[in-house]
């Protein structure tokens, strides 16, 4: 009989189960996550301070990854300017295989050593910046390698991995390890280890977005009004925060382009 290894899920024959026995162990996997993630909450709060740091001095957070890792990374830049305000190159997610790799899996894109360096040569990366390795496993040697290389030029490294003592982890000053454990479908690492590291994500960026002031009470005053939705979301806004009528709150909001600006205009 083989024995399961570490890597190995601990559940067998899912294609006998029904739909209903399926989304319960499912279910149950994912609902040990938030705790795993709990764990390192003094890791994530380290390399948060150190990345505040960074941004209040015009640096860059720079995510690098491969496969789910790397588009967590690149979802989550991509999400930061709409909601914050903060122009799009000062969070910049880099995967293994360029943009087509953010639909399509790129033939031996993770395990090339070169291109990660060359992408953050591309953007200027410089000790000004703070680059973040996102791999599961903890040993992707593109996010290996590009992590080795920023760091022998000074530059400060941290990175979300999902398994100890990985050589990704030693590498950087900054290491999250958020030991998700065996997946549902044994080396699914899009499912345990993906949600925590976009649990991670959305802590790292969005307390460093708090702290950069970008936020005022729990209302996103920097967002950018792109549909009616926000629209209507920032006129909500400004009507608790002024106590002001819906009219006035969307006329000075057409006025003004911001939730920010019209708190700070108002009473001009």
């Amino acid at each position: 009989m083989i024995k399961l290894t570490e890597s190995e899920s601990k559940y067998s024959n899912l294609e006998e189960l029904n739909t209903a026995e399926l989304l319960n162990y499912m279910n149950d996997e994912d609902n040990t996550v938030p705790q795993l993630v709990k764990k390192v909450i003094p890791q994530i709060e380290m390399l948060v301070n150190e990345l505040v740091k960074k941004l209040k001095n015009n640096g860059r957070l720079i995510y690098i990854g491969a496969g789910t890792s790397g588009r967590l990374g690149i979802l989550d830049a991509s999400e930061c300017p709409p909601t914050f305000g903060v122009s799009s190159d000062v969070i910049v997610g880099l995967i293994a295989g360029g943009d087509t790799a953010i639909r399509h899996a790129v033939e031996n894109a993770e395990d090339n050593k070169s291109t990660a360096w060359e992408s953050l040569k591309n953007i200027n990366v410089s000790d000004a910046d703070f680059v973040i390795g996102i791999s599961a496993s903890g040993s992707t040697p593109y996010v290996l390698a590009g992590l080795q290389a920023v760091a022998a030029r000074g530059i400060t490294t941290g990175c979300v991995v999902c398994n100890a003592g990985s050589h990704i982890a030693q590498t950087v000053d900054f290491p999250i390890e958020a030991v998700t454990g065996p997946e549902f479908i044994t080396g699914s690492t899009r499912m345990k280890a993906g949600t925590a590291q976009k649990l991670i994500l959305n802590m790292i960026s969005t307390s460093a977005m708090i702290q950069l002031g970008r936020v005022k009470g729990n209302k996103m005053i920097d967002m950018k009004i792109s549909n009616d939705k926000l629209m209507k979301r920032g006129v909500l806004f400004i009507m608790d925060e002024l106590g002001c009528t819906e009219y006035q709150a969307l006329t000075n909001l057409q006025k003004y382009g911001s939730v920010r600006a019209v708190l700070e205009h108002y009473n001009d």
